[in-house]
């Protein structure tokens, strides 16, 4: 016949009876080809206990000592290659039976057996027999009107010539008083006028109560709004105020009565007063989502928010989500991903209602995708790409940055158009260097703004080129005797246009048309030196550089003059004189020179001891500098010599001067002062040098107001000042020598005067001030003080 799906031949009956205690056994006979494979499950997914055996390669399901919890529905599964089939049979036994008084028993007992088997029934291990209430019947066992005294074990008894087995069950038959204490009906129970309201009566009792309801003391009758079901349940259909009461439910069968009291409260709908409504928004601003309602203040209410089908977490999301006590929704720093649906949902006791509203987020673009140099050429490149997400506001164009080398970070660049509009996916960037690796990124933008850039492009190198940049900055001079020295500034890596990059120096005297040419082909260099015994001193040249590279050479840069290298001064400096005019600081004059051959650029003073000054130069045609920085009391030899760009020429003879001792180094001491009016008087006691300092020859008194500075010089230890009583001042006392100034005094502060009152308080009269630091906040005025 052939491959075929599996063909279960055996099917069992819908009921498959067994008895508690027994062997039953299940047989699944399936036919296909390829011979199919059985398994058997329980359908309620429960696992079979280790009791359980296949025989016959599984075809055959054995349980011994079947049990209560071995009942239930199992399956047979034949599966090939071709397909599966199943089959079901449902195990059942007789199960422990509670009812209530006066109901009704009915026990199936069947069972399988060749001789077909008999039946009996046995009560507590005594045999039934059918007679009034009790009938026996084909195995099934009922009984009428049960009273207390049916109660107690039963048995049913299968037997045939090859055996007996038995399957058991206990009956209990129920007697009791109606009762509320599992059911009793809700203390208060609200209910939103026009609703319907259904009552449940549910008492325990056996045998079951006949219920009725009462409203208030009043029992209720049924109408076109109120129905009384049979099972005790009350319904009250379009409810308004008048039906709100006390609802009872009243229990009664022949063993006694019980009843139920619960409160129904009427309230009005709940109206939601503010909706939410559809908004278009940008990314990072804040919104909120109104929700408010109108409720009966009986009710319970409570908020909730749904985004997108999912309830919002407060916790949680807490960073972006908020909600007030009126059930408004705040949403912080908006995203991208806030976008969707939002539903407030608002629960009473007696209804939910909903209202929802769409929240469109705007932002930049997303980035670009898949940017890819289609085409490059010397200074062009043909790029296209994939736009990314327009996060709610549609692209309007795109710009195009490119990274080098040589760059610090991504550049916009030119392109063709100029102008990207938002539907183009391609475009030339123009003006790129030769023979520079680039990578290019693409930004897009739209209403909201710039969008994150894509990601970089895979490296690629434009091609090579002719050189377009000439050197700048060509100039030079200096070196030394027959030198021409040629300096221009380096061409930037990013502009040599390609590989063998090099210079071209080209030269010729002033005045003559042939050019002498040099080639340097070292990219990094920027001078040459030109050496030949017949360039005459400081001659000028024509110069002018050039670039060249592996395709040819570029352009050159415009003509400068450049001088040869010049002799040094031949002449030293004359009638050289130096005169000591502090501890640190020496005079030096001497005669300019008289025109020689070579050029003169300025004057070197130099110590000819070395290590002690050092050379201090001058340039220009000045014939006198003062040494500086320089120690007390000290002998100094010191020459001049003239220079050029050559160098310094002969030194004249040295001279000898020795600088003037230190200025004393003890300030003025006891400083004391008087101010009357505008007249400051100030006292002090000499100074006195010592051995090793320069004599003292006067004072320096420094008045300070502002950036203005006033110097007063005497040879007294006393001195008048005039002040303005609108400015502040600060005043020091320096004593004078050959040597230079001394240490300063400690500094006076004297401070603008302040409105006050006429009149002198004891307080000005005795302050003494000895660090001469005038407080503003003294109590008498400024014209009235006396401080000595």
């Amino acid at each position: 016949m052939g491959e075929y799906e599996p063909k279960i031949e055996v099917h069992f009956p819908d009921s498959v009876p067994a008895a508690k205690g027994s062997v039953v056994k299940l047989e699944c006979f399936a036919l296909g080809n390829p011979v199919p494979e059985i398994s058997w499950r329980r359908t309620s997914g429960v696992p079979f206990p280790s009791k359980v055996k296949m025989k016959n390669s599984n075809a055959v399901l054995e349980i011994p000592n079947f049990q209560q919890e071995d009942a239930g529905t199992y399956e047979c599964v034949a599966e090939n290659s071709r397909g599966k089939n199943t089959a079901r049979g449902n195990l059942t036994t007789m199960t422990d039976s509670a009812l209530s008084i006066e109901e009704n028993l009915f026990w199936e007992c069947k069972a399988n057996g060749k001789p077909k088997p008999s039946y009996s029934w046995l009560k507590n291990g005594e045999n039934i027999m059918s007679e009034g209430r009790i009938q026996i019947e084909n195995g099934a066992l009922s009984i009428a009107a049960l009273n207390l005294s049916d109660a107690g074990m039963y048995q049913c008894v299968a037997e045939n010539k090859h055996g007996i087995i038995y399957s058991s069950a206990e009956l209990m038959v129920l007697a009791s008083p109606p009762s509320f204490s599992k059911s009793p009906l809700r203390a208060l129970l609200k209910a939103r006028s026009g609703s319907e309201v259904t009552l449940e009566c549910k008492p325990q009792a056996s045998p079951p109560a006949i219920s009725l309801w009462k409203k208030g003391n009043e029992i209720l009758q049924r109408t076109e709004r109120i129905s009384l079901l049979p099972n005790g349940t009350l319904k009250i259909a379009n409810v308004t105020r008048r039906d709100a009461a006390s609802y009872t439910c009243i229990a009664k069968n022949q063993f006694g009565t019980a009843s139920t009291t619960g409160r129904l409260l009427i309230t009005e709908p709940t109206r939601i007063t503010l909706r939410p409504t559809n908004m278009e928004i940008i990314v990072g601003e804040s919104i909120v989502l109104p929700c408010q309602i109108a409720c009966d203040p009986a009710l319970d209410v409570s908020f909730s928010w749904a985004f997108n089908g999912q309830l919002i977490d407060f916790q949680r999301d807490g960073d972006h989500f908020e909600r007030s006590i009126s059930g408004d929704l705040m949403i912080r720093n908006i995203q991208l991903n806030h976008g969707g649906k939002y539903v407030c949902v608002i629960d009473t006791d007696v209804e939910s209602l909903s209202t929802s509203a769409i929240l469109v987020v705007k932002g930049p673009p997303g980035p670009p995708d898949k940017v890819a140099v289609e085409e490059i050429t010397d200074s062009t490149a043909q790029l296209s790409w994939t736009p990314g997400r327009d996060n709610g506001s549609p692209i309007t164009g795109f710009i195009i940055q490119a990274r080098t080398p040589f760059t610090v970070g991504w550049q916009a660049v030119d392109t063709v158009p100029e102008v990207i509009n938002g539907n183009m996916l391609t475009a030339t960037v123009v003006g790129l260097n030769a023979w520079v690796e680039y990578e290019f990124r693409v930004v897009a933008r739209n209403s909201v703004g710039m969008g994150e850039p894509s990601p970089a492009s895979a490296k690629t190198r434009t091609e090579d080129a002719i050189p377009d940049t000439a050197p700048t900055d060509v100039g030079g001079g200096g070196g030394t005797k027959s030198e021409l020295v040629i300096t221009w500034e380096p061409v930037p890596e990013e502009l040599q246009n390609g590989e063998g990059f090099g210079y071209i120096i080209a030269f010729r005297p002033v005045g003559t048309v042939t050019w002498t040419r040099a080639v340097i082909s070292t990219p990094g260099v920027a001078r040459y030196v030109f050496r030949n015994d017949t360039i005459p001193p400081f001659a000028p040249f024509d110069v002018k550089v050039g670039a060249y590279n592996n395709r040819g050479e570029g352009p050159f840069s415009s003509i400068a003059t450049v001088y040869s290298a010049e002799e040094v001064p031949s002449v030293a400096p004359k009638r050289v004189r130096a005169r000591s005019v502090s501890a640190a600081q020496i005079e030096v004059i001497w005669e300019a020179l008289p025109t020689i051959p070579e050029r003169v650029l300025g004057y070197e003073v130099h110590d000819t001891k070395p290590d002690t000054v050092g050379k201090v130069r001058i340039t220009g045609n000045y014939t006198l500098v003062n040494v500086t920085g320089l120690d007390a009391n000290t002998p100094y030899y010191l020459a001049v010599a003239a220079f050029n760009t050559a160098g310094s020429g002969p030194q004249s003879a040295p001279i000898n001067t020795t600088t003037k001792k230190p200025p004393p180094g003890q300030p003025p001491l006891n400083v004391e002062w008087t101010m009357i009016g505008s007249t400051l008087t100030l006292h002090w006691d000499p100074v006195v040098a010592m051995d090793t300092e320069s004599e003292v020859t006067g004072y320096m008194v420094g008045r300070h107001r502002y950036n203005d500075v006033n110097i007063i010089l005497t040879n007294k230890t006393t001195v008048e000042l005039s002040l303005s009583a609108n400015d502040n001042y600060l005043i020091q006392i320096k004593a004078l020598s050959e040597g230079g100034e001394g240490v300063g005094s400690e500094p006076i502060h004297i401070h603008k005067l302040s409105s006050g009152s006429a009149g002198l308080s004891p307080m000005c009269l005795s302050a003494v001030l000895i660090s001469a630091l005038l407080s503003p906040s003294l109590p008498c005025p400024f014209s009235q003080l006396v401080l000595r």
